[in-house]
Parts: C-alpha cells; sequence; structure tokens
C-alpha cells in the first residue's frame, strides 16, 4: 500500500522575530520548506504529497513549488488555526483515498524540519508498517524538573524524549481517530498524541537524528546554515 506524506507549513515567524512565515525564509540559498520537498520527492517511498499551508501564503507556496522537479503529485490545502487542525485537514484532503485502500499509510512532517533525511524517512516508514506507527525521538541531556505548586522535582530523564517528525501511521486508523478527536473536541499536541489517545495502533518511538533541527528561534536558524552544507539532495554527506 502506497504512502503519502503530509507537510505542515502553515507556521509563522514571531518567535524568529521576523513578518514572514518562517518556512520560506532563506537557508543557504533555499526556502526552508524547499529542502523538505526536495527531500520528499526524492524518496521511492512517497507516492505524493500534500503541503497544509496557510491561504494567504498560497502564492508563495505555488511560486516555490514550481521551482521544484517532482515526479511527486503535490497537493495544496488550507490549513486551521491550529497544529492539530491543520493535521485534520491534511488527512481529510486523503480520506477518499485512504477509505478506499489507495494510500494506506501518511507521513506528518514539520515543514519547519529542513533536514528529515530519506534514511530516516525510511527508518520511520519501516517500524511504521511494523508496528502501525512510529516517530522519531531524541533523549533529553538537560535535567528537567517538575513544579507542583511551589516545589519542584527532578524528572527521570531515562523515561523522557524529545519527539520529531516524519511521524508514520496506518492511514485508515489515523483517520478515523482523527474524526473521533473532532467530535470529542480534543486537539493534540502532535499526531503521536491523537493516535496514541484515539487509535489502537502501537506506535513505536525510534532513535531520531539530532540534526533533524526545527527552526523556531533566530539560532535556529544560523544552526540550519551551517548544518545545509552537508546535506545533498536528502543525505548527509562527508564535508572535507
Amino acid at each position: 500500500m502506497t504512502l503519502w506524506a503530509i507537510v505542515l507549513a502553515g507556521g509563522r515567524g514571531e518567535r524568529l522575530r521576523r513578518e514572514v512565515n518562517k518556512v520560506y525564509l532563506p537557508v543557504a540559498g533555499r526556502s526552508v520548506l524547499e529542502y523538505s520537498l526536495d527531500t520528499l520527492a526524492r524518496s521511492e517511498r512517497v507516492a505524493g504529497i500534500v503541503v497544509v499551508a496557510r491561504p494567504e501564503d498560497f502564492d508563495q507556496l505555488e511560486e516555490l513549488l514550481e521551482d521544484i522537479e517532482s515526479s511527486r503529485p503535490v497537493e495544496v490545502v488550507a490549513g486551521g488555526p491550529t497544529r492539530h487542525h491543520s493535521e485534520h485537514a491534511g488527512i481529510e484532503a486523503l480520506a477518499d483515498r485512504i477509505q478506499s485502500g489507495e494510500i494506506g499509510w501518511v507521513a506528518i512532517h514539520d515543514g519547519a524540519r529542513p533536514f528529515a533525511s530519506l534514511d530516516l524517512l525510511e527508518a520511520v516508514a519501516l517500524e511504521a508498517m511494523h508496528r502501525g506507527g512510529a516517530v522519531p525521538a531524541l533523549r533529553v541531556e538537560s535535567p528537567l524538573y517538575e513544579r507542583s505548586g511551589a516545589e519542584a522535582s527532578l524528572l527521570d530523564t531515562d523515561s523522557v524524549r524529545r519527539v520529531q517528525t516524519p511521524q508514520v501511521f496506518a492511514a485508515r486508523p489515523l483517520l478515523d481517530g482523527y474524526r473521533r478527536a473532532a467530535a470529542d473536541g480534543f486537539e493534540g499536541v502532535d499526531t503521536a498524541e491523537t493516535a496514541e489517545r484515539y487509535t489502537d495502533l502501537e506506535v513505536g518511538v525510534m532513535s531520531g537524528d539530532a540534526r533533524n533541527v526545527k527552526v523556531t528561534f533566530v539560532e535556529d536558524l544560523l544552526a540550519a546554515e551551517d548544518l545545509a552544507r552537508g546535506f545533498v539532495e536528502g543525505r548527509w554527506v562527508d564535508e572535507d
């Protein structure tokens, strides 16, 4: 069964102190979003791509898509007021094909993560197809504290992970889960939370990639400039 990728590209640039949507900011001569779309278009695993965007960004997005050489179909849909609503909009755009069995798997990815490699996507997809769902995650290095009133206690970081994207799930259970979540008025912080609460899918947590950064703050944009030198056509290469 085929896999389609849903790319969330409806963010803003507030924490980057920019007026433009952060996924269109330049990194080493290309927009942040272009890296993700180019990688997905190169994947033999991905049959098509849905980009979830703000309507006010449609013109800019169409210009970007014209510059990307892709043999995969790319569809654009309007997102919602929150991440969860945008995830649901992307899944619903594929609903008929999911229900018919044409699409068996979906990968949800942040457009603000430019360096999710082909190798990472393939590893997550294989884990998902074994379990039903999979997410990449990193160990937490720094101490974490949990506050309860005026008191704080140190958390055991061995059981804590920082989740990344792409996240891959069986499509039909995920579609049904998002519809049940909508009926309950529930909004997950990411796709995995909604899948955990509203589906019976087993979600595997696997090793992520520290280079798979999300561009959120100014320092992330600077780090991305350095990382871009070692990222070519969706893969990490050794630098001389």
